[in-house]
């Protein structure tokens, strides 16, 4: 996949280090020179454009039209969303994402400016807080579709309702499916007569309006 990220701080340079690692190919571009040496210590300098970000020509000489994913991480609200304004509607880059860096700023990154994602860290922040206080023992694994879906694990608890009845009779929410069982270490496709039992570790795929009501039927009762 290649991949251009706009924005040479802490955030940008660890992304560029991961995704480089990980086989794909990556454009970091970054305004202020001075932060070459900084940068160079984690991301090869091929790999580095100095140049302004927000700028279609600088944009077009570090390869834009062939990418399939631009992330706006400055920390420069302003600056994010011109970048991702740019890669969607002047360049058609199939996916946006860019860092939200105050939360008040964060209903300007939408479709319309061309933001398929937002990171929110201090939304991200508020939600891990009230999943620990409202989710029991589930665990997130993986967001899907927008953050609109999550693959979720968790184990079920000795006293909960689940234990002793199938996938078909426990009734799940409506927006959500089982994927699997893990069960003294192995795994077990799901079917409808497959029926739950204690400690046995659930995965499965959930829309992220109904985790509190999937949360419920493996954690013990009280909760």
């Amino acid at each position: 996949m290649k991949v251009m990220i706009i924005g040479g701080g802490k955030i940008g340079t660890y992304l560029a280090d991961y995704l480089i690692k990980e086989g794909h190919e990556v454009r970091l571009i970054e305004q202020r020179p001075e932060e070459l040496p900084r940068i160079t210590q984690d991301v090869p300098r091929e790999f580095v454009t100095i140049g302004n970000g927000t700028d279609p020509d600088v944009l077009e000489q570090a390869g834009i039209r062939t990418v399939q994913v631009v992330a706006a991480v400055t920390g420069t609200d302003e600056t994010n969303l011109i970048v991702t304004s740019l890669a969607r509607f002047q360049f058609m880059v199939p996916r946006t994402i860019a860092r939200t860096n105050h939360p008040k700023n964060a209903w300007m990154f939408s479709n319309l400016m061309g933001v398929d994602v937002a990171l929110n860290q201090a939304d991200l922040m508020a939600q891990l807080i009230a999943e620990e206080m409202s989710l029991g023992d589930m665990m997130t694994l993986h967001i899907l579709r927008k953050g609109n879906f999550q693959l979720v694990e968790e184990k079920i608890h000795p006293q909960s309702e689940a234990i002793g009845k199938s996938i078909r009779a426990l009734k799940l929410p409506e927006q959500s499916t089982i994927v699997a069982l893990i069960r003294k270490g192995k795994m077990i496709a799901p079917r409808g007569d497959t029926v739950f039992e204690e400690a046995d570790e659930v995965l499965a795929l959930v829309h992220q309006t109904q985790r509190t009501d999937l949360a419920k039927l493996f954690d013990h009762p009280a909760l």
